[in-house]
């Protein structure tokens, strides 16, 4: 078990985290485009999209999968 989470991108990432490196690197207006959902196109903020986020998994694991897809192109130290 100890080992799953060594090679899980997400162990440790909350999705606040997330989403705050994934519209820092591509912007609501991209992230929007990316994954169409309607926190991202209409009025988006950190605090709207998380309180969404939370409540639809089907959107948070497109969110999960996005950034690690992500995750190689992110600058180092992030």
């Amino acid at each position: 078990m100890e080992n799953q989470s060594k090679n899980n991108p997400l162990h440790g990432v909350t999705l606040q985290k997330m989403l705050e490196q994934l519209v820092s690197f591509y912007g609501f207006d991209t992230l929007g485009e990316l994954i169409k959902i309607k926190c991202f196109t209409d009025n988006p903020s950190i605090k709207s999209s998380l309180t969404f986020l939370r409540k639809t998994d089907w959107a948070r694991t497109k969110v999960e999968n996005l950034y690690i897809r992500t995750l190689p192109k992110f600058p180092k130290g992030e």
